[in-house]
């Protein structure tokens, strides 16, 4: 009796594995494989020989760290951060201060349709997000936009571009980050809230009192979330590039990835400003996980 059940705990203890089994294979070819891939690109370099021309011309050397070096020194790099720094500061505030207005209306007492409310702000998640950018391009152009038309500004122009393409991530993002924060909020008990309103609270003293610190988790998380989405874009600006002359092939970082390998055809050099680009994303995520952890619980 006692191996059949040493036995069958084995069994069992098995079975999890089992299940994680698809996942982890699905993991290790199309993420792990890859990554590692890539920074084995990033490493090497080619090498032309003569005029490029024969059949060994053209040889793969290792070079080290000569790639990051040059991905770290470059202009074009750091001007795509600084532009990707101001249309993320600009996304954060407004998309994220929307999505936590949405949901604390739509959690109110008074509050009329609410389901029709939800989706009709959730809907605008569910657009392609190259399907969104084309939409509002119409939208921006100056022949066909009735923007244009009444306030007389192209949208499209060195001064408007990056809110118009901030404009777009808004639009798309304000309905996920608000249903991840307003299922939060209706996790709360509601004795939670009456008792306030025994005790004389208005709605207004209820949500910066008590919605709001409940909520601070999910806000961290979607901050966090919306950070890393902010710094991979990539959709609105290729989508409306040709649209117009202010937004160069290398507006933003992940731009200039895509350029040097694709157009430019220089595969190691876009590896390594890729695996640059994840490093700095990792440090801004987990730098700001770090500043709102010592916040909230004094650590230094």
């Amino acid at each position: 009796m006692t191996r059949r059940r040493s036995g069958g705990a084995r069994d069992a203890g098995a079975v999890p594995y089992l299940f994680l089994a698809p996942a982890m294979v699905l993991f290790t070819l199309f993420m792990a494989v890859p990554i590692v891939y890539t920074a084995y690109l990033s490493l090497r370099r080619t090498k032309v020989s003569g005029l490029g021309l024969g059949k060994n011309s053209r040889t793969e050397i290792f070079v080290g760290l000569d790639n990051y070096s040059a991905a770290i020194t470059d202009g074009e790099l750091w001007a795509g951060w600084l532009r990707v720094l101001g249309y993320g500061l600009l996304v954060l505030a407004v998309m994220l201060g929307l999505a936590l207005l949405f949901a604390l209306l739509l959690d109110s007492a008074h509050v009329r349709l609410a389901r029709f409310s939800r989706i009709a702000v959730f809907l605008p998640y569910a657009v392609p997000g190259v399907a969104a950018s084309l939409l509002w391009g119409f939208l921006y152009l100056p022949s066909l936009s009735p923007i244009r038309q009444v306030l007389d500004i192209d949208l499209l122009g060195t001064g408007a571009v990056t809110f118009s393409m901030a404009n777009v991530a808004v639009w798309g993002g304000v309905g996920f980050n608000m249903l991840v924060l307003y299922t939060n909020l209706r996790a709360v008990p509601r004795t939670y809230y009456e008792a306030a309103r025994i005790d004389g609270a208005g709605e207004i003293q209820i949500a910066l009192r008590i919605k709001i610190p409940i909520m601070m988790p999910a806000i961290i998380l979607t901050t966090v979330f919306s950070i890393i989405a902010t710094i991979q874009v990539f959709t609105e600006p290729t989508t409306l590039r040709p649209l117009t002359n202010t937004i160069s092939s290398t507006w933003s970082p992940l731009m200039k990835v895509y350029r040097d390998a694709f157009v430019t055809g220089d595969l190691y050099s876009a590896a390594a400003t890729s695996i640059v680009i994840a490093a700095i994303s990792l440090v801004l995520s987990f730098g700001f996980l770090r500043v709102v952890r010592n916040r909230a619980f004094g650590e230094g």
